[in-house]
């Protein structure tokens, strides 16, 4: 995107789980596209979202970075309109009045980036393990907190899309041309029913117009991976560990051009790589890299 043009001008879009990391970043972009974002999650300024004591403690955190009013005005900042709506995805009733109200008050929805996601709450760092040892926590963390999230927002959004005849879903999620990820069978199980329901929603939603896809970046420098490894954005190139990593906002560059692509439903159904889509769109990370694609060591 080149500076002063905005593609999304107009366009309405709904991040959720956007106060930090991947939906932030993703957040952020789509402002700097010119598009109105409605910032949903439940940590706000006054009140951080509960849950996180046990990786707070593993990465010698005292509170969670960042909240939806945070980002918001950072959408602002970078051109767009930022909405911060608090929003507990995982209450059908709190979803349900929040896309209710995103059709009361724009009167319309373009985009929904589903990326609302609880599988940080019960992580004890310990990644790699036989799925015996690993609690069985991760499955309502990363299932019932993380692909239920996604369904019932795309739920909640596709009558307002089918209305307009056009819209488009996106999930993120992990994916490496389904490799198994081992070591973590809960997460490789819900980042596949991921993958799976944007497929599916794109079956049902195709000759309405609405495409869905699932979008997977690589190793995202988040404010927690930054802190489990001591630093931060400024100062990260002095960890050789995080070579391979990439911004959030790369990932959110590529969904941008997705938003921006008149000829998305073309893709619908699809799980796409950001590293892929930044070679065909021609755009780069916030370091000017085009970054390649994080990809699982054979075993």
């Amino acid at each position: 995107m080149r500076t002063g043009e905005r593609p999304l001008s107009g366009r309405v879009a709904v991040v959720t789980g956007a106060s930090r990391g991947a939906g932030r970043g993703i957040a952020i972009e789509l402002g700097a596209a010119g598009a109105t974002v409605i910032v949903t999650g439940r940590s706000t300024r006054e009140q951080p979202a509960a849950g996180y004591g046990q990786i707070l403690a593993l990465s010698s955190m005292s509170a969670l970075p960042g909240s939806i009013d945070e980002t918001a005005e950072e959408v602002s900042r970078q051109g767009g309109r930022g909405i911060a709506l608090r929003c507990d995805h995982g209450r059908d009733d709190e979803v349900q009045a929040l896309f209710a109200r995103v059709q009361a008050d724009h009167g319309r929805l373009d985009l929904l980036v589903n990326n609302a996601w609880g599988g940080h709450e019960s992580f004890d760092g310990v990644f790699d393990a036989p799925f015996w040892e690993h609690p069985l926590a991760h499955w309502e963390s990363m299932i019932d907190r993380g692909a239920r999230h996604h369904l019932l927002a795309a739920r909640c959004a596709a009558p307002a899309m089918l209305r307009q005849g056009h819209g488009l879903i996106v999930a993120t999620t992990f994916w490496d041309r389904d490799r198994y990820l081992r070591g973590n069978l809960y997460y490789d199980l819900a980042k596949a029913t991921i993958n799976r329901l944007a497929f599916g929603i794109s079956q049902e939603l195709r000759a309405h117009g609405v495409a869905s896809v699932a979008v997977s970046p690589g190793w995202m420098r988040t404010e927690l991976v930054l802190a489990g490894h001591q630093t931060d954005e400024t100062r990260w190139q002095e960890r050789p560990a995080l070579a391979r990593t990439e911004s959030p906002r790369y990932l959110g560059r590529a969904i941008a051009a997705l938003a921006a692509d008149a000829d998305v439903l073309r893709r619908t159904g699809s799980v796409l790589r950001v590293a892929d889509l930044a070679r065909e769109y021609g755009f780069t990370d916030i370091d000017g890299r085009q970054v390649a694609a994080f990809e699982l060591d054979e075993a």
